[in-house]
Order: C-alpha cells, then structure tokens, then sequence
C-alpha cells in the first residue's frame, strides 16, 4: 500500500469515527434539550454525566459502544413535569439493580433465555417505534426531513458517506437561521448547577413512576440486545480471554455511571442497540467515536452559556428526526427476517407485535414462551425417534 493510499485511507477512518461519534444525536439530543428546556433541569450536570460516562465507556470497551438517555424515564419526566429529585432518584435505582442483577448472575440466565429470534424481535420493535418517533419529529417540516433522511440513508452508498452526517447538521442550522421559523427549544437562561439529594418522597415516587416502566426496556435494549448486536458486529474482540460484551459487562457499566453521576445532576443512562446500530452505519469503529462524543459533552459542560444554547436550538427538529428514523431502520432490519425458517420468523414477528401493542415486557414473555414451547417440543419429538 502506498503512502498517499495509506493518508487517504487513515482519512476515510477518522471521518467515519467523527461522523459515527454524532450519529445518535436523533435520540440523545431531543430528549436532553426536553429536560433543559421544558423541565429547567440544569444543563452542566446533565452533559457532565454523559462526558464522563462516554470517557469510562471509551476505555472500558474499546469500541464504540453508545450512550444514552434511558428512553422511558426521560421522556416521562418530560410528559409529566416531574423534578430533579425524582430524576435522580429513577438514575441511583437503576443503577444499584442493574449492579445486582450483574453481579448475582441474574443478568446472565436472562440473557441465555433469549434466543437469537426473541432478540430480533425486540430490536425490531424498538427499530419500527424509533421510526414512528423520527417521523412525528420530521412532520412540520416534512421536506428537510425527508430529505435529510433520503440523504443519510443513501449516503452509506457514496464515497465520502461518512461526510454526510456534519453536512446534513450543518446544512440543517444554515436552513433554520435563514428560516424565519423559531427554533424548537429555547436553551437560554439554564446556568444554574446546585447538586442536591433525592427527598424521601421523590424516592418512592420514582420506584413505582420511572424505575418499573423503563427496567424492562433497559434489560432488553440496552443489555441484552445491544451485547448480541456488539458481539455479532465485533466477534473477535476478547478482554483477558474473555468475551468483551456480555451482559454482565454491559450491565455492570450502566450500572456505575448511574449510582456514581446522578448525585450530580446526570440524567439516568444506559447504553442502546439502536446508537450501536447507527454508529456502525456512520463509520464508528473504535474507542476514537466515544472519545469524541464523551469530549464535546464536557466542552458544553464546562462552558455553557447562551452562546452554546443558541447554537444547539439551531439543530432543526426535522434533521434530528431524520437520524432517529436511520436509527431505527438500522436496528429493524434483519437478515433472519428474509433467509430464517418460519418459526424463527413467527418467533421474531409475534414478539415485535406484542412489544408493540402491548409493551416490551410482554414481547419478551411471548417470545420466551414460543421459544420454550418450541423446544420442548423437540425433545419430545427426538425421545419418540
């Protein structure tokens, strides 16, 4: 390989872990400037936990393993104009169950009751409502989103496809100050940062209002599905010998950055298939993407002001939509949904549907169960053979 081959192909890398780094901004910046803007939630502390949080997962796994708000509980606190307190109070819980879980084995057995199709079911079904998601957030102005969806998607068939995640955001904020349209969220005025403790109530309320509804979605997507999904993009990656993505691993990090950060102010963090999912689309390939992520999360952290709150109200809600449906199809799709035999197809189908109509909880019941069934059927049938 030649010298000027080497440069551009050291290039083409580097702009796929910039480009990868920023991929999951559809789901993670909708839901933050929610609870800046909406809930007066002080922005320092929410963008320290996630610097900090990217950094650790950086070092920890090497690879470009996301991090995200947990989906359920942001979006409740959002809903429901609930308090700090209670944010961090649903953060410091899901972290001491997810430690447990990790560190009694429980995680484990769970994981080893999912088959590759009730796995698939899940991605699909969170993949089909990240879509839905990405699609309310475009329909204002469904022409930027639309077109900023038709070109990142067919960006991953170009010779510079790691450039069009930069360019569509930069290109969407240079669209909305020439717009004359008001830009979604209002980031100014949020400086304040005073770290506080839950109160008793705000405790208990927590438990039963965000911590139920979002552990089963976590245990699924964010520990479980993502491990396989990680495993299956990085097979070959071992630590000490050791697989680098088990559930435990993956459980055990999530549940260290949430009992650790939100005493300061962090929202409640997990990690997520579908950022894993769009990341690889973009070109994220090592610990360079967290890196870069985890590093502008403090730069905001460390200096915000209504400079940087500006610019980040710039970011149309369309291009954010836009990401957050590539997201989706990314973590929708499936080979096992073309080329599996039918009852693998069945398995994954009735899974995603009740995750659908009903939550993600019973999907996973169902799918155990059709899995269980299946299985017991076939020891039966090779006993009377």
């Amino acid at each position: 390989m030649t010298c000027k081959s080497t440069f551009f192909s050291r290039c083409d890398q580097l702009s796929g872990e910039l480009s990868g780094a920023f991929a999951d901004l559809g789901t993670f910046l909708p839901l933050v400037l929610g609870l800046i803007a909406l809930n007066h939630f002080s922005p320092q502390g929410i963008f320290l936990g996630f610097g900090l949080f990217a950094l650790f997962t950086a070092f920890y796994y090497r690879r470009p393993i996301p991090v995200q708000p947990m989906k359920v509980i942001a979006a409740l606190v959002i809903a429901q104009g609930l308090t700090p307190g209670m944010l961090q109070a649903s953060g410091m819980m899901m972290g001491a169950i997810l430690l447990l879980l990790a560190y009694s084995g429980a995680i484990t057995w769970m994981a080893k009751q999912l088959s590759p199709a009730v796995s698939i079911g899940i991605q699909l079904a969170i993949g089909l409502q990240l879509i839905w998601m990405g699609g309310q957030m475009m329909s204002e102005t469904w022409l930027i989103g639309i077109s900023a969806f038709i070109a990142l998607f067919a960006s991953k068939f170009m010779p510079l496809r790691y450039l069009a995640m930069p360019l569509v955001l930069a290109l969407g904020i240079i669209w909305q100050m020439n717009s004359g349209i008001a830009p979604s969220f209002d980031l100014t005025g949020h400086t304040s940062w005073q770290p506080s403790w839950p109160s008793l109530d705000e405790w208990t309320s927590a438990a039963g209002l965000l911590v139920l509804p979002q552990l089963a979605l976590t245990l699924t997507n964010a520990v479980i599905a993502i491990s396989a999904m990680a495993k299956d993009k990085f097979p070959a990656d071992k630590v000490n010998g050791k697989e680098n993505f088990t559930p435990k691993r993956l459980a055990t990090s999530s549940g260290l950055a949430n009992l650790l950060l939100a005493p300061f102010g962090a929202t409640a963090m997990c990690h997520g298939a579908g950022g894993l999912a769009v990341q690889h689309h973009f070109g994220a390939r090592t610990w360079i993407a967290p890196t870069i992520f985890g590093t502008a999360c403090l730069l905001i952290a460390f200096s915000w002001g209504d400079g940087i709150a500006t610019m980040l109200s710039l970011i149309p809600l369309a291009i954010l939509g836009s990401m957050l449906a590539i997201a989706g199809t990314q973590l929708a799709w499936s080979k096992r949904l073309i080329d599996g035999k039918p009852f693998c197809i069945f398995v994954i189908l009735s899974t995603a549907t009740i995750c659908l109509v009903v939550n993600t909880a019973a999907g996973l019941a169902v799918g155990v169960i059709l899995e269980m069934g299946r299985r017991q059927w076939k020891t039966v049938s090779d006993l009377r053979h």
